[in-house]
This record gives C-alpha cells, structure tokens and sequence, in this order.
C-alpha cells in the first residue's frame, strides 16, 4: 500500500471537504444539514492526515521510487490536488471550527493558509516547467488534468477571501487581500489558457479515453473558483482597503466582483452542460470506476458553492434554488465515488502507483 500510494488520493479529501462546505448553504435547510457538514469536515481532516502520513512514508520508505512522480505526464499532475485537499480544511475551520473551538482556531487556520500559498505557487509553476522541460505530450493526448497543478493557486486565493475577514490585524487583512487576488491571477489565466487547448483538442481528436472520462467535469473547477474568488474577494475588498485609505477602489472591486462572478457562473453553465452530455455518453458505454472519478465532485462542489455566494449576493432565489439542485447532485456523487472508493480499497486494486514504471 505505501509503495503504490500516490497524490491521486487527495481528490478524495477535496470533495470530501466541498460536499462538508456545500451542505450547510443549503437554502432553509442550510442549519440542519451543518451537523453533517461537521462531521464530513472532522473525517476530511482524518483522511487528509491518513493521506499525508501513506505518501510521507512513501517518500521515507521509497524515495528513489517516490521521485519518478515528477517524470510522469499524468500522476504529477496530481501533486496539485494536496494545497486543494488542504484549503477545504482551512474553509472549515471557518465554517465549522469557529463555532466548536471558538476564535482560537483561525490563527491555526491562518498558518495552513500561508503553507497552502506556498504549496499552491510551488506546483503552480514547477509542474508545468517539469511539462515544458522532461515530459511528453501530445495535443491528442492532452487532458483537463493540466489543470489540477495551476488550478491549487485560485483556490489558496478563493480561501484567503473567506478568511480575511476574520483576522483581527488590519495589515494583515490587506496582506491576505492582496496575496489573494494575486493567487487568483497567477492561476485563471493560465487555466483559461488550458481550457482553450482542450477545447481545441476535442474538436480535433474527440474524447479522451475513458479512463479519463471524468476529466470532462475538472474544467469546471477554475470557473467555479474563479467565480467565487471574485465574489468574496469583492466582498472583503471595501471595509479591508477602507481601513487602509483606499475605500473608492473597494467599492470598485466589489462591483468587478459581482459582475466578474455571474459572468464566470455563466461560462461555467456551459460547460456544466457539456460535461453532463459527455458523462451520459461514457457511462452508456460503461466506464471502469478509478480514483479519477473524484473529478466528479470537486469541481461541481465548488460551482455550487459560487451559485450559493451568487443567490446571497444578488438576493435571487434562482441562484439558492440551482444551488439546492447541485448539492443534491454533488451527494450523490459523493456517495456513488465513496462507496466505489472504499470497495477497491479494501480489494487493494486501487493502490496502483504508474510512476513506478516510469524511468527517470
């Protein structure tokens, strides 16, 4: 088992941890489902730990081996789904720690966030100078995995602008503010950029394989947290940078943030709908479950939750309304994925580590 784990196992802890955040927005029934939200939190931060401790004892046990993640065009990928996995447990801190430990929990969650940063700008650009410099690829062969590694640092960006309103010091509010919006830019361009590669190559070489089958949803998480980092951005932006002399730029941020998220929420509706066309298309053709299948959840999670920031800021009920309907879809999917995960874990074939295969 320690031999073959790799960073793949990480998506689980981050549609574990979006499902905990999703649940209690639920318009209504938002307050009763937080319980479960809680617990999911508490059993995220256990899988996150479980999975830290198998790859560090992987790396101690098997360094020579470990280091081959780096050579391999599709396992090194999932380097970036650690800082994802993390920052849900930081949101969490939040939104269920607050209320259980009190206000002492956010400078713990303060100092995972700045590790998070770190590891999110880490993967950002070394992944992809690994891409450009020891990999091969091909544009037939090219999956919405190039996303996951650039992707982490928006997601660093999305959680600062839960957590900055919560920090007491003004300097570092700002600080966090204006690192946020940089982990924004230092990712959604570059992801957008990803985006129109693999538009182009469906269009030119039609599906991947179906073992990658739901890639197809993972285009969905940079629009998703695209969208949600402008909004709470924005919405931090005019009391942070009123403290600061700057309150005519916050109100201009808030007002990009608002019309930046819906616009962001409508690019995501597309592919939303694409991506439910090609899943119905591969699973009439039966696909073979794999770890890959956590690309299910994340990515929808985190749309939903910027449908719920959109119903809030907006005071739509539409918004509330097709958040309900995708949390009741992410659930299910959760669900289907765990249980699926959890039977080929105790059979010991989903413990398979390609980047063993791979020379250096």
């Amino acid at each position: 088992m320690i031999r073959q784990f790799t960073p793949n196992w990480f998506a689980a802890t981050m549609g574990t941890g979006i499902l905990a955040l999703a649940l209690p927005q639920v318009p209504g029934i938002g307050p009763s489902l937080k319980p479960a939200g809680e617990v999911l939190w508490f059993f995220n931060i256990a899988l996150f730990a479980l999975f830290a401790g198998l790859y560090g004892a992987r790396w101690a046990m098997f360094g020579h081996e470990a280091r081959r993640i780096f050579g391999h065009n599709t396992v090194s990928m999932f380097i970036g789904t650690i800082p994802m996995g993390l920052a849900t447990i930081i949101n969490g801190c939040l939104a269920f720690g607050i209320a259980r430990f009190g206000n002492g929990i956010v400078p713990v969650a303060h100092v995972l966030w700045w590790i998070d940063v770190a590891m999110s700008l880490a993967c950002g650009v070394l992944i992809p100078y690994l891409m450009f410099t020891r990999h091969e690829h091909s544009l037939d062969g090219m999956t919405a995995v190039w996303l996951l590694p650039v992707v982490a640092a928006e997601v660093a960006g999305a959680s600062g602008g839960l957590l900055a309103p919560h920090l007491t010091d003004p300097h570092a509010q700002i600080a966090m503010l204006a690192t946020s919006y940089v982990l924004w830019a230092y990712s959604v361009p570059v992801a957008f950029g990803i985006l129109a590669i693999l538009i182009l190559r469906m269009a030119l070489h039609k599906l991947p394989h179906e073992s990658m089958a739901a890639s197809s949803w993972l285009a969905l998480g940079p629009i998703g947290t695209g969208a949600l980092g402008m909004l709470v951005l924005g919405a931090d932006a005019p009391a942070i940078l009123a403290a600061h002399g700057l309150a005519g730029v916050g109100s201009v941020a808030q007002g990009i943030g608002v019309v930046a998220g819906l616009c962001l929420w409508g690019f995501g509706l597309w592919w939303l709908a694409l991506a439910t066309l090609i899943t119905i298309r591969y699973w009439r053709a039966g696909v073979p479950f794999n770890l890959g299948w956590w690309g299910y959840t994340f990515p929808l999670g985190v749309y939903t939750v910027a449908t719920f920031r959109l119903a809030t800021t907006l005071n739509l009920g539409f918004f509330g309304f097709a958040g309900t309907v995708l949390t009741v879809a992410l659930a299910a999917m959760w669900l289907l994925v765990g249980a699926k995960t959890l039977a080929g874990a105790w059979r010991g074939n989903l413990f398979v580590s390609p980047c063993i295969a791979t020379p250096n």
